[in-house]
């Protein structure tokens, strides 16, 4: 278009139609891409947080499970086993947040309250607060190499692995076999429980390994 400007022909470049839609056509595109970015980082979130709570909750299953066994221990399932070896497992599958509480103030407390009445009041000590008691001594003496290293680590993982494995060979041989130990009444019980120790080691190192 020409235009007269101080006596002299001036030309304006007019916008075409084609302008126009080439340039919603790119900001169509970006806005694609970043819907699509979008959507892909929510995807991994959500992937992400569905891990580390399955994580979390298979960890409280695996820490119910050892207290559901050493809770048999002490009433109907009484065998040769080495069962103190949950006391170590329970300690290496707690929570975060309960392994925190128990290792700060209230656990100190709880030990020493422990301490006492097993030192000067042995009789008001009764015996099947030996394993909880030895679980809080563990918790709040721990050097931290083991507490916030090991126990969070691939090594801490195995060793419940061993735990649950050890435990369960155990079973089965004073089960009289696999088929006993899943057959007899208290067999079954038993059974389920020291299965539920695998879960949390074995989801964990698959993760660590993938």
């Amino acid at each position: 278009m020409e235009r007269i400007v101080g006596g002299k022909p001036s030309y304006l470049k007019m916008r075409t139609d084609s302008d126009a839609g080439a340039a919603s056509e790119l900001i169509g595109s970006d806005l694609k891409d970043v819907g699509a970015a979008m959507k892909k980082l929510a995807n991994h979130a959500v992937k992400l947080g569905g891990l580390g709570f399955g994580t979390s909750f298979l960890k409280w299953v695996a820490c119910f499970a050892a207290i559901y066994l050493l809770i048999l221990d002490r009433t109907n399932w009484k065998t040769n086993m080495l069962t103190s070896l949950l006391i170590p497992y329970i300690y290496f599958s707690l929570p975060t947040w309960l392994f925190g509480i128990l290792s700060g103030e209230i656990g100190k407390w709880i030990a020493f309250v422990a301490v006492v009445l097993r030192l000067f009041f042995p009789k008001h000590f009764p015996d099947w607060l030996e394993m909880p008691g030895s679980l809080i001594l563990l918790v709040v003496t721990a050097p931290s190499l083991l507490a916030y290293t090991i126990r969070g680590g691939i090594i801490g993982l195995f060793i419940c692995l061993a735990i649950g494995c050890y435990l369960l060979q155990e079973h089965i041989r004073a089960s009289g076999g696999f088929r006993n130990s899943f057959t007899k009444s208290n067999g079954i019980s038993n059974s389920i429980g020291i299965l539920l120790l695998f879960v949390y080691p074995v989801w964990a190192l698959v993760l660590a390994i993938l």
